[in-house]
């Protein structure tokens, strides 16, 4: 119990949470970082495994972006070593503001490179469905490796101001007593990474997907009236090899979107909320940013059980690990 109160003392922990003492706050705050820590790098490790040996999933560009993703989370999850670390061996703040500065930006960097593939991932699929016949001449291999060094490039410099004392880069939920009390968001620089980030990010993705589905809904119109008009085996042929494959791959990664935004959207708001002095809350601080880092884990979860062939190549990958053992 000694140990304990000693990390109570070094540690920012959250207040808000009713009956509970700050003691029993630390220990929850522990629990869930290093859960979350633990599952990220496994779930991504066993992406980036998985996306080795099928080599089935290559056939799709998306997946260089989906791989791009997959080892941004698992940095992602290297770096909750940092406060996870702190939290299990009595920090003693000695760089604690340099420790928070780069832990802060590491994770916003890497964050903000996952929102990006994900907004290159639905421009990509936009590209597939509407342009199928030019499609291999406007995305190839050197295209899209120039596009994602391009979005690191984007990510790592569209927060460097906040290492020039111009706010916070983004992460709250601060671990770190000098996080919560010394390192204060801004106004204008939350709007600054609202309109070079997270807004024109939502806005290609509202807009591809939005016509994608238009685009998928009318195609699947055309091949029931061709089936109702025509009912030959060759309208079920070109029904069954058009855009359905591209419109079932286009779900699973708009799944993958949607579970994306719905998770960072609390903690978007409550950034918002806090760099214009409307609500400043420890407790909530906690919970909408690691609610947001725990969609490094989630993007593993959903493409397991949405994509066929990469439960396959998991099987195949279990298969192999089990019959070494």
């Amino acid at each position: 119990s000694s140990g304990v109160m000693n990390i109570s003392e070094h540690l920012s922990c959250p207040l808000g949470f009713g009956h509970y003492n700050a003691v029993d706050v630390c220990i929850l705050e522990t629990v869930i970082i290093v859960l979350l820590t633990f599952l990220i790098i496994a779930g991504n490790l066993t992406v980036i495994f998985v996306f080795h040996c099928a080599p089935l999933l290559h056939h799709y560009t998306t997946s260089y972006f989906i791989q791009t993703m997959a080892y941004a989370d698992l940095f992602v999850g290297v770096s909750c070593l940092v406060p996870t670390l702190s939290l299990l061996h009595y920090p003693t703040g000695v760089h604690e503001s340099l420790t928070c500065q780069v832990f802060g930006y590491i994770i916003s960097v890497l964050k903000s490179v996952s929102m990006a593939c994900l907004a290159c991932i639905s421009v990509d699929r936009y590209l597939a469905i509407t342009k199928p016949l030019s499609y291999n001449q406007l995305v190839t291999p050197c295209r899209l490796r120039i596009c994602i060094s391009l979005i690191w490039i984007y990510s790592c410099l569209i927060f460097l101001p906040s290492f020039f004392g111009w706010g916070k880069p983004g992460y709250h939920g601060d671990i770190f007593e000098w996080c919560a009390t010394s390192w204060l968001t801004n106004a204008y620089f939350t709007g600054f990474i609202v309109c070079l980030l997270y807004a024109p990010a939502a806005f290609v993705i509202c807009f591809t997907y939005f016509h994608i589905f238009k685009i998928c809904r009318q195609h699947t119109k055309e091949i029931n009236d061709r089936r109702a008009r025509f009912p030959t085996h060759e309208v079920d042929a070109a029904g069954e090899t058009g855009h359905s494959p591209d419109r079932r791959y286009a779900m699973v990664l708009f799944r993958i979107t949607s579970v994306f935004y719905v998770l960072w959207l609390p903690y978007i708001i409550y950034f918002l909320l806090e760099s214009s002095r409307v609500l400043e809350n420890p407790a909530l601080s906690f919970l909408t940013t690691w609610l947001a880092i725990s969609n490094s884990f989630c993007n593993c979860v959903i493409y397991s059980l949405s994509n066929s062939v990469f439960r396959l190549g998991l099987r195949r990958l279990s298969e192999t690990i089990c019959s070494s053992c």
